[in-house]
Formats: C-alpha cells, structure tokens, sequence
C-alpha cells in the first residue's frame, strides 16, 4: 500500500478534474461509488442512482468468480448520458458487467478515484481512502 492521501488532497482532485461531456445522472457502483459520486453531485447537481454490484468484500478479498448484481435496476437510464462513478478500479470487472447492464444508455463514461478509468482522479498502488473508517 502505497503513502495515504488526505482528505483534502482527494477534494482537491475532484474540484479540478475537467469533465468533458454534460451528463444527465450519475451512477454510483455500491457500495465502493457512493462517496465519490455523492461528491461529485456537489459540483454536478444532477441526479444520482445506485447500481449494486458486488465482488469483494471489505478486505477487497472477491467473494465471487465474477461481479455480481445484487438487487434489480430500479431507475430508467435508457437515452441518457451517464457518469458511471467507481472507487477503486483493479480488474474493470465490475465496470465492465456495470456498462452491460446500462446498455441503451445514450453514453457512459467511466470514473474511479484510483485506477483506470475514462476519468481518473489517481491511477497508482491502491491507497486507503480518506473517508474509510
């Protein structure tokens, strides 16, 4: 595990990552996206959703051979322009089966505070995020 990053350093990023299309929603990836994406409806004001996929449990240790949907979509996302927001990208598995099951989507674009992404606030040895107890 790499050098831990403040809170303040982590903000720092959000507020200055230039966002390239005008997106209509936000998907948070639970439970891993909730924090990020509630962050970055500050900024965006618009509306946000939970898709809930699992794969590893608190450890990051998986827990399944593959990500999995753990409860129905129950928001329309069809025709819409969609920042798919993650914490921590290590595979894209679960960003991956997550754009699958948006398909009919208008566009989605990808975010993680560490890893590979379309945006990408860091993408080095994992650290631990600030907001985690």
């Amino acid at each position: 595990m790499s050098e831990n990053k403040t809170f303040a350093e982590v903000l720092e990023r959000f507020r200055n990552i230039s966002l390239y299309e005008d997106f209509d929603m936000i998907v948070a990836i639970a439970n891993g996206g909730i924090i990020p994406a509630a962050i970055l409806n500050q900024r965006l004001n618009i509306e946000i959703q939970l898709l809930k996929i699992n794969l590893r449990d608190a450890n990051q240790q998986p827990i399944y051979d593959s990500p999995q949907l753990m409860a129905p979509i129950g928001f329309e996302f069809k025709d819409k322009t969609i920042l798919l927001v993650e914490d921590r990208v290590k595979t894209g598995a679960s960003l991956s089966l997550a754009c699958k099951l948006l398909e009919g989507a208008k566009l989605v674009k990808t975010f993680a505070v560490n890893g590979k992404a379309d945006y990408a606030l860091y993408n080095e040895t994992c650290f631990k995020f600030p907001w985690l107890l």
